[in-house]
């Protein structure tokens, strides 16, 4: 990976499930448009489009801002054919082409009917999109990779990997298995509430869905925690490794963590206690990037 790519990711971004344009009504895609506007002006590196994405839903946040990097995270290969993906990237104009990152994950069994043979799949979707015309190319998409199997096949096949829901600790083992040229972009979700408590009560909110599938407490099993970490939403040594809590400086903090662990970027996902990741918290996010000034 140049240092020219590494640039255009920044050293923060922003995640959020709530970027889904292409679904939404008239009111809605207005909100987005006006947020991506103002994450950009903010100085944001790249902006993820989180909850499984359609490729729609990319192309409208990529139309809708001028210079950041707009990136998957992160689109299901179960949900949409790679020819599919590809014709509608090649359909971007082409000089917003070039700031789309295609992020691509296999989902979760407990979610996906089909979901068979999860590695061989993503083998299968990756020799597609080079078999397209135009193809999507290696350095055009990043892999959601945990565990070393899909790791190696990020550094192989792809820009690199983004994790989601992963420790620092879990950072400097993926940038070890990643080497030191691949692109290494965790998730960190974000409790901006200086109440421990209350902060860690809307923590649990998100992460109780996410402690039923197993390829993520697989992987959190792995970093060495146990089954009883997952009781009751997640234990106080899990929410604290998992996320950042507290005010904007100890979230500033936090993320630095991530990139002394070898990150590259890192992708913030704001969480609020009336909406979880659902909303488009702007206030939220201007505070961050106030508090990381010339850091972003």
């Amino acid at each position: 990976m140049t240092s020219e790519t590494r640039e255009a990711f920044g050293r923060v971004g922003i995640w959020s499930g709530a970027l889904h344009g292409a679904r939404a009504d008239d009111a809605g895609k207005g909100a987005i448009t006006e947020a991506v506007a103002e994450l950009e002006e903010l100085g944001y590196g790249t902006l993820w489009i989180g909850g499984s994405p359609s490729p729609d839903d990319a192309a409208a946040v990529v139309a809708a801002t001028r210079t950041v990097t707009v990136a998957t995270g992160i689109l299901s290969i179960w949900d949409h054919t790679a020819a599919e993906v590809a014709a509608r990237i090649a359909a971007m104009d082409a000089s917003a082409r070039g700031r789309f990152v295609l992020g691509l994950g296999v989902s979760h069994g407990p979610m996906v009917p089909q979901y068979t043979k999860p590695y061989s799949a993503m083998v299968a979707y990756l020799d597609a999109l080079d078999a397209a015309t135009p193809p999507v190319d290696s350095g055009r998409r990043v892999l959601a990779a945990l565990g070393p199997r899909m790791l190696k096949l990020a550094t192989d096949r792809a820009l690199g990997a983004h994790p989601y829901l992963v420790t620092a600790e879990h950072t400097a083992e993926a940038r070890e298995a990643l080497g030191p040229d691949a692109l290494l972009a965790p998730e960190l979700s974000v409790v901006l509430d200086t109440t421990p408590d209350r902060a860690r009560t809307t923590a649990r909110n998100m992460l109780g869905m996410y402690l039923q599938l197993p390829n993520y407490t697989d992987n959190l099993l792995r970093l060495g925690f146990t089954e009883n970490d997952f009781e009751g939403g997640g234990s106080v040594r899990l929410l604290d490794a998992l996320f950042a809590l507290g005010d904007a400086e100890q979230v500033r903090a936090r993320t630095q963590q991530y990139l002394d662990a070898g990150a590259d970027h890192v992708a913030l996902q704001v969480l609020t206690a009336d909406r979880g990741g659902a909303g488009l918290p702007r206030a939220e996010w201007r505070e961050l990037a106030e508090a990381f000034g010339d850091e972003l």
